[in-house]
């Protein structure tokens, strides 16, 4: 094809089937608009026609599909007649079209010249790995959240990032930042979000200083959202997270609601929903808090809850009820089956913090269930259904009518970048576990100005004016959302859906941005794994991390609501105990001369040190590279990435520290002191260089509620570790000066080649029949393989079996059918004891971090 006479630029065009089912759909429509602005923008020549006139055009691109010809949300990008002929774009619905559509947009946006890339287009074909892939945003401040809330242009360019990178679940959460019974509130707008979105016929409700002018606004805003995000193919949930009027005891709201009483408050609530499902029909689903943090004591809890699902079920029209797993039963899920809607149940992914890929082998002993019944306004969640807590409980049973999604919370990382491909593919692949439908992430910023904490342009989180985001705070974030998006599509994905972005960025910096970031975005999801300190994100922030101390000291009382007792680093616990030894623990082991095959400490601290050095080394090489060094885009990268790397360099010098310091304890060597104390300075130096890159650049005081570990800043909490440090040199020195005696050295565990063993999970098994479970030794091997199993539900154990020698060198056990003969697959990994003492997990963790440790057997369904 060649330009036609007289134009001085290329034309396109874009053809769209009108046989095709799904031309006529708003994600279509809208996507084949998206794709003629960033042509256009490009300088490009656009016709849309409905029949072809490819005389007059450089390239061709065809649209049509939506004949249901494979899986969901599909897509196809293919030349069928060769590098002459028409680029064609189909897909199973109109979802998968517009994705197909938004993928010659995306790579037209980063193209030097559009229409030699739309000759040149490489054939693809995509279907999700990841069925649902959602992003939260929580209004949380009435100050710092309104501007965005109201922002009609921030909202058209949010979402369509959003649907560009392949989300297609979108969740507005209303009254999340707050617990009921935990946290009395001031500022309270839309935390009990009724009242100041509708005037409900028949009740008398209302809430102080809102005009009826601004709650009519405020409806006529969400309508807007959750219509925009419908033309875009993004399935809108509206967060209801809180069902209470006020936070109970000491609570003064700000907005206090008025006319609702015992005697009304479910029938409102009821009459609400249904009237706010009607005014804005393009909202596509519910999340509820149904536990008692949502505002409804228990147990009394499941009448008020029949009442208000009874709002729903009325509305006439296919909706999403996705209830949080905290607390939930079978009750629960009855009232909710009964409403005709689709069932979904989010669980925490790693409690309220974001983890490693995989989920937790075990859950905390803190969150095991209690066998009496409870009594009082938590009396189901604390006590029989408490496993359901921090995980995903018992809700992965296979072939349910109630699906599961995962859910990360922000606790982990509020404010530096994210951005790790080798993870984001990790959750990919693991989002789906026992068959859940998918992963939803609260994104970077979430409870920003909780508790009364905001201010004026707080959500900006920049002290320097050069750094500062005018307002689109998001913006600093879409590599973290391109990434989450497309790699929970497809985990093997193509680098280059992320790479184009980064050379538009950084330029000749993009590859060597990319490999600093990656391995510094590691740090925090170990850590968080590694030390389980506090599972709130209200009490523990890796990120900003309130310093535990060694020996008690400041800070220990903060964490005792939430860690053993007496609580001091060594004594903290894993988020998953079966894979990480705490440091007192293994510091048992080390002293006894034996091992578990636990990752320990000093496992862990050389893991950070690893990560840390990648980072920095690559952030060194894109300083060197970069033409663009003092922008602002890079600025912010580099000190993001010289903060975590810090942070990682902090954590790897205090789990070295612990060990040290609890070997003192159980030796009595002052040896071991000094090693503590050097471990610590080390971390100390870290945490320091940590604190002085963010200095100047972040504000002073970055405020997500106003508990101490809930706001601040890195170098608010260096005296603290200083104080610590400095206790455990007053130790040493006090050690040194008696002359203790020292032990000798401790026993040694022979470090020995690790046998490689070959083994290939079971097929899906029938339940109620045996499942058998083999291994290999590559070489001759005396010691013993220990079987752990259990059923994929966090509220049962393992039981464990030795692995006994079969034919030739096979180990082998069998799991009897009378296990098997329940709801759930199987879970199972391996424990390796060589006869020297060592001992070590298999699978295990790989180098990337991103792999399952364990194996998992589906049962085979009808």
């Amino acid at each position: 094809m060649s330009a036609s006479a007289g134009h001085d630029a290329s034309t396109v065009l874009v053809v769209v089937d009108p046989a095709s089912s799904a031309a006529g759909e708003s994600p279509v429509q809208w996507s084949v608009g998206y794709l003629t602005d960033v042509l256009e923008g490009a300088g490009v020549v656009v016709r849309r026609v409905d029949a072809q006139d490819t005389d007059r055009a450089d390239v061709v691109v065809q649209i049509g599909g939506g004949n249901s010809e494979g899986p969901a949300e599909s897509f196809e990008v293919r030349r069928p007649d060769g590098a002459d002929g028409p680029v064609r774009v189909s897909g199973a619905d109109a979802r998968g079209v517009a994705y197909g559509v938004l993928e010659l947009a995306d790579r037209v946006r980063y193209a030097d010249d559009p229409v030699a890339l739309l000759r040149g287009t490489e054939p693809e074909s995509k279907q999700p790995a990841t069925p649902v892939r959602s992003i939260l945003r929580t209004f949380t401040s009435d100050v710092e959240d309104k501007p965005w809330f109201n922002d009609r242009e921030f909202w058209s360019e949010y979402l369509t990032e959003l649907a560009v990178n392949r989300v297609n679940r979108f969740q507005l959460a209303f009254g999340m930042q707050y617990n009921y019974g935990h946290h009395p509130a001031t500022e309270n707008y839309f935390c009990f979000p009724y009242p100041f979105l509708l005037d409900v016929p028949g009740f008398d409700v209302s809430v102080g200083n809102v005009p009826a002018e601004e709650r009519d606004a405020n409806l006529a805003m969400l309508r807007f959202i959750s219509d925009e995000a419908k033309k875009r193919g993004i399935h809108f949930q509206l967060g209801l997270w809180n069902h209470a009027d006020d936070q109970g005891e000491g609570s003064a709201p700000r907005y206090p609601v008025s006319g609702i009483t015992p005697d009304n408050h479910a029938d409102y609530c009821a009459a609400a929903l249904n009237l706010l499902l009607r005014e804005c029909p393009s909202i596509d689903g519910l999340t509820m808090r149904v536990h008692y943090e949502g505002g409804i004591p228990e147990p009394d809890h499941e009448a008020f809850w029949q009442t208000v699902m009874g709002g729903v079920a009325s509305v006439g029209r296919p909706l999403e009820i996705d209830m949080h797993a905290k607390g939930v039963d079978e009750a629960l899920l009855d009232i909710a089956r009964g409403t005709g809607c689709r069932v979904v149940v989010s669980a925490k992914y790693w409690a309220e913090h974001q983890g490693l890929p995989y989920h937790q082998t075990t859950i905390r002993e803190r969150e095991r269930a209690t066998k009496e019944r409870g009594t009082g306004l938590m009396a189901i969640t604390a006590h029989q259904r408490r496993f359901t807590r921090y995980g995903y409980g018992d809700f992965l049973r296979e072939g349910s009518d109630v699906g599961l999604i995962f859910r990360i919370w922000p606790g982990t990382q509020k404010v530096l970048l994210w951005g790790d491909p080798v993870l984001a593919a990790g959750y990919g692949r693991l989002g789906t576990l026992g068959g859940a439908l998918g992963i939803e992430w609260c994104e970077p910023l979430s409870f920003k100005g909780r508790k009364n904490t905001g201010h004026l342009d707080g959500r900006d989180p920049y002290a320097d004016p050069a750094l500062r985001l005018d307002g689109q705070d998001w913006r600093k974030y879409r590599y973290s959302y391109r990434l989450w998006g497309r790699l929970l599509y497809d985990p093997d994905a193509d680098p280059e859906q992320w790479r184009r972005f980064l050379r538009s960025e950084f330029g000749d910096a993009a590859e060597a941005v990319e490999n600093a970031l990656a391995p510094a975005s590691r740090v925090l999801p170990l850590v968080t794994v590694v030390h389980g300190i506090g599972a709130s994100n209200n009490g523990y922030w890796p990120e900003m991390y309130l310093n535990m101390p060694i020996a008690g000291g400041p800070n220990a009382d903060h964490y005792r609501g939430d860690t053993a007792a007496p609580p001091t680093f060594g004594g903290v616990s894993s988020f998953d105990p079966s894979l990480f030894y705490k440091v007192d623990e293994y510091a048992d082991d080390v002293v006894a001369g034996r091992r578990d095959g636990r990752y320990s400490p000093m496992e862990v601290a050389d893991w950070l040190d690893r990560l840390a050095e990648e980072a920095e080394q690559s952030l060194a090489a894109a300083r060197d590279k970069s033409a663009r060094a003092e922008d602002p885009e890079f600025r912010r990268v580099a000190i993001d990435v010289a903060a975590q790397a810090g942070l990682g360099r902090f954590f790897a010098g205090k789990f070295r520290a612990g060990v040290a310091y609890a070997l003192h304890e159980r030796t009595g060597d002052a040896r071991h002191l000094g090693e503590a104390v050097a471990a610590y300075r080390a971390a100390r130096d870290a945490w320091a260089n940590v604190a002085e890159v963010t200095t100047g650049t972040y504000r002073p005081d970055l405020t997500f509620g106003d508990l101490r570990s809930e706001h601040g800043h890195w170098a608010d909490r260096l005296p603290a570790i200083e104080e610590d440090l400095a206790d455990l040199e007053r130790r040493f020195e006090q050690a040194r000066t008696a002359e203790v005696a020292a032990e000798g050295k401790l026993p040694q565990v022979p470090s020995a080649e690790r046998v490689r063993f070959e083994h290939t999970p079971p097929p899906p098994f029938v339940r109620g029949e045996e499942v058998r479970i083999e291994l290999t030794p590559s070489a001759s091997f005396g010691g013993t393989v220990v079987c752990h199993y259990r059923h994929l539900n966090q509220g049962e154990d393992f039981r464990t079996v030795d692995m006994s020698p079969e034919s030739g060198d096979v180990l082998g056990t069998t799991v009897g059918g009378d296990y098997t003969d329940s709801d759930y697959a199987l879970v199972y990994y391996f424990t390796v004891h060589h006869p020297g003492g060592d001992a070590w997990i298999l699978p295990g963790l790989d180098q990337t971090l991103a792999n399952q440790p364990y194996h998992v057997v589906r049962q085979k369904l009808d």
